[in-house]
């Protein structure tokens, strides 16, 4: 046996150093790429701001404070209540048309919350069909009857809830498929029935899921602008954006945005904390999957309603309402200059997307070469502006960007006399970079997942043949990430053709795309002409969606068995 092992060739591992090496450098130079808006509003926290501050808070910062609260209240119980009932619904139970509505209940992260605003104000306010339909009916007229104003802050939350609870339900759902049946038959046999295993037992176990959904949820109604603005909901984001540039107060928009990017991070802390020291991991390897509950009756048609609702009311209703709008009114410019709202958000959004993806893809290749603690968190700060609000991501990056073409133009004009102008400033550098600060997070995720899966030892065969790191990461890695790239590429492509704040901050002057457009529009109450560039809006985003839902249907655990 020992003369066989000496005759055996003998295969050194290649080891990784913890040295930092070049990938890892560029790891954090990412870090502070993305950190850097985020310390330029931070900074100017103890600068003085006249008296902002006292026309503020004797005008609407109270108003702010209260709207901001109460709206994070009602989207975070809205989005936990629908997403998690209807995934466990369609995780647990069969009835009809479950299938469909498993895949279906994704479809209005397709549609932005101020376009679905747009809809329902069309459809519900008083020269719309439901309030037409109603006097027709009874012979009402204006001041006979009462019916609920859609624009307001219970119309807010609820166009957000709509849009909003499929990040609880994706997340609240995988953690349901995930779960073995023997945990829950151990609870039946300690007395629980099946509602009560849900409880005490599958929801608990679900718990940092469903949090990671709410969470997600509640960064995106903060970084709502679209919505409230329409809605005439006076919250943080609308306050940045009229204090920049109704009031022109630099400073107090930057310590407005402070302010929220702090309450945006003891949120997310404050999540975090309440898990405590509390586990919620399978303490056995026994896994069999979850065999689903055949309703009937009344019970099937209380979940066939709970599931269809979110679809019917946040996708099937305000996709016939945009439709009927373009049909009726359209855009009587769109034709003319379609082409160049489209190709500039079209444009936008592929750069955002090849420069976000590239970054990812660097980020992820340096932590699996270099995992430290060091570059394991710089990748995680690069990512943090997913939880930074548009606005504050505008802000932050215009206040450096401004200082170095001011200083760039002054010094220029005192060397040479000549003046450079604003050089980075309001151009479609900014505009980019502030793309890839916001959604660098987005394509970070499904990169890491898909390089994750790749075995180490195909990195140490390539290097034992010769090839350097970057050429590993492009001749091995990329071709086996193929679909975990598109899928990053996608996300951040439609996330960009949907962004409002920071392309209404940055944009260069004159500087169109189909989601300021249809903004405009809808501002001066042009709701029909909106609808056209809206729909086109709503179909790019199907595609992730129709993505999505491809992938989740493949990869179903147990989809053999049902």
């Amino acid at each position: 046996m020992s003369d066989v092992a000496a005759a055996l060739p003998i295969r050194t591992p290649i080891r990784r150093t913890a040295r930092l090496a070049p990938m890892a450098w560029l790891a954090l130079a990412a870090a502070g790429f993305a950190m850097l808006p985020i310390l330029a509003v931070a900074a100017n926290l103890f600068l003085s701001a006249g008296d902002a501050w006292a026309h503020l808070w004797a005008t609407t910062l109270p108003a702010i404070l209260a709207n901001t609260a109460l709206l994070l209240v009602g989207v975070g119980a809205g989005t936990l209540a629908l997403g998690v009932a209807c995934a466990w619904f369609v995780t647990m139970c069969r009835f009809p048309f479950s299938r469909a509505l498993e895949l279906g209940l994704l479809l209005p992260m397709a549609i932005p919350a101020y376009i679905i605003g747009y809809a329902y104000t069309d459809l519900l306010q008083f020269a719309g069909p439901v309030q037409t339909a109603l006097r027709d009916a009874f012979g009402w007229r204006r001041g006979d009857y009462w019916f609920p104003d859609i624009q307001s802050l219970g119309g807010a939350v609820a166009m957000l809830v709509l849009v909003l609870y499929p990040y609880v339900y994706l997340l609240a759902r995988a953690a349901f498929l995930e779960q073995s049946v023997c945990v829950l038959e151990a609870s039946r046999v300690l007395g629980r029935d099946a509602w009560g295993a849900f409880a005490r037992v599958a929801l608990p176990l679900a718990r940092p899921a469903i949090a990671a959904g709410v969470a997600l949820a509640l960064m995106e109604a903060l970084a709502d602008f679209g919505t409230v603005q329409y809605f005439g909901v006076d919250t943080f984001t609308t306050a940045i954006y009229r204090t920049w540039f109704g009031m022109g107060n630099r400073i107090a928009a930057s310590q407005l945005a402070t302010a929220l990017l702090v309450f945006v991070l003891l949120l997310l802390w404050l999540e975090r904390r309440s898990r405590g020291a509390a586990r919620t991991h399978h303490t056995t390897r026994r896994y069999r999957p979850l065999a689903p509950l055949r309703l009937s009756g009344w019970r099937a048609a209380a979940a066939f309603a709970t599931c269809a609702l979110p679809v019917l009311l946040g996708f099937v209703v305000p996709a016939i309402m945009l439709l009927r709008m373009a049909w009726r009114d359209g855009d009587p410019l769109f034709a003319a200059r379609f082409a160049e709202y489209a190709g500039n958000s079209l444009a936008l959004a592929a750069l955002a997307a090849a420069a976000t993806v590239m970054l990812a893809l660097a980020l992820a290749y340096a932590k699996r070469l270099t995992p430290t603690q060091l570059v394991t968190g710089a990748v995680r700060v690069a990512g943090i502006g997913y939880a930074i609000p548009g606005s504050i991501v505008a802000v932050g990056i215009l206040v450096p960007l401004g200082l170095f073409d001011n200083a760039l133009d002054a010094w220029l004009r005192a060397t040479f006399g000549v003046s450079s102008g604003l050089l980075l400033s309001g151009t479609l550098v900014a505009l980019v970079y502030a793309y890839v600060v916001r959604f660098l997070a987005v394509a970070l995720g499904p990169v890491e997942t898909g390089m994750a899966k790749i075995t180490p030892a195909m990195d140490d065969v390539a290097a034992s043949l010769g090839a350097r790191k970057p050429r590993v990461l492009r001749f091995v890695h990329m071709p086996l990430m193929g679909s975990s790239i598109l899928t990053a590429a996608l996300l951040v492509f439609v996330d960009v053709l949907k962004e409002l704040p920071a392309t209404l901050i940055v944009r260069p002057f004159g500087f169109d795309t189909l989601a300021v457009r249809v903004y405009s529009l809808a501002s001066d109450e042009r709701l029909g002409q909106a609808a056209t560039g809206a729909v086109a809006i709503v179909a790019a985003g199907l595609i992730p969606v129709a993505i999505l839902s491809w992938m989740i249907a493949r990869a179903r655990p147990g989809a053999a068995t049902r």
